[in-house]
């Protein structure tokens, strides 16, 4: 009898991202779990809804998916959150938040504290920490989470809500800290010209007291130091759609390499870009997809 897949837990936002093509469902937390699900990870969705026709649609699709919502909470006085994304001729998107939002005030209930005392990992982002009352949340998973457990922080700077001074202090609390290029050179206060990636992986390893760093560099690649060894997988061209959610299944796609097939590290990035790339190639951050016994996607038939 084979033993039950790695469970992982993703605290923080749900929402609609509202794109020209149309409406898809989105937040960094939510697409991490969605794609770690795909890819035969059990994963819990920690997060919150409003008591309206948005939260009701998401919570339907999260169930039609196969995706647990038993850690998603349902708040009567604030409503579902949104971002309405602008997408610019290369694919990239810029992003208008919704505040006052249910993900703001994430509560948690038993079903999410006996995953978090079974689970193997505990991802998080930086947005959903813009509330105090999501870090004490946060703070709360981390005191329960077994000693072994991964506890992956996510960066994504989303102005108005990068700040830096409060981003270094929660990557304290990490053990893989992932994040792109441009994020890693704000943190390390390092303005040099591209490809100096290992240099601020290092610069924040030092900072912060993580010892893997993980950052992203879209089609040129991305880069992984674990203890003092530097690794570096080469991006793949596409053609990109939009890159909502792009980073968000490279970040499934390396947790998938390292806890559930166990690789290495030049494997896991290899599988975290491929991933990446395969989003970035589709409308929205939730496509459709299956996986091959190796655990790579694919357009289904």
């Amino acid at each position: 009898m084979s033993e039950p897949a790695p469970s992982v837990l993703c605290l923080g936002e749900i929402l609609w991202d509202f794109l020209p093509r149309g409406a898809f469902p989105g937040g960094a937390p939510f697409n991490v779990a969605y794609h770690l699900h795909r890819l035969g990870l059990q994963t819990h969705l920690v997060s919150a809804v409003g008591r309206d026709l948005l939260g009701d649609e998401l919570l339907s699709r999260l169930r039609r998916w196969g995706l647990s919502t038993e850690g998603v909470g349902r708040h009567t006085g604030l409503p579902t959150g949104y971002v309405r994304a602008t997408i610019g001729s290369t694919g990239d998107a810029t992003y208008d938040i919704a505040t006052e939002v249910a993900w703001d005030q994430i509560i948690l209930g038993e079903d999410t504290i006996r995953a978090a005392v079974g689970a193997s990992a505990l991802v998080f982002g930086s947005l959903a920490m813009r509330s105090r009352s999501n870090r004490a949340t946060l703070d709360r998973l981390l005191a329960v989470l077994p000693a072994g457990a991964m506890r992956v922080f996510d960066v994504n700077l989303r102005s108005p809500y990068d700040d830096l001074p409060l981003v270094r202090e929660l990557a304290r609390n990490a053990t893989l800290l992932k994040l792109n290029a441009g994020e890693a050179a704000r943190l390390a206060n390092d303005s040099s010209e591209a490809g100096r990636e290992e240099a601020c992986a290092r610069t924040l390893s030092a900072q912060t007291g993580c010892a893997t760093i993980c950052i992203s560099a879209g089609e040129r690649g991305a880069g992984l130091l674990s203890g003092e060894k530097w690794t570096w997988a080469a991006g793949q061209h596409v053609v990109v759609r939009d890159t909502v959610g792009a980073g968000d299944a490279f970040m499934a796609g390396l947790l998938a390499g390292l806890i559930l097939h166990r690789e290495k590290s030049a494997a896991a990035l290899d599988r975290a870009c491929r991933m990446g790339e395969y989003v970035a190639a589709r409308d929205g951050a939730t496509p459709p997809y299956v996986c091959d016994l190796l655990g790579r996607p694919s357009d289904p038939t």
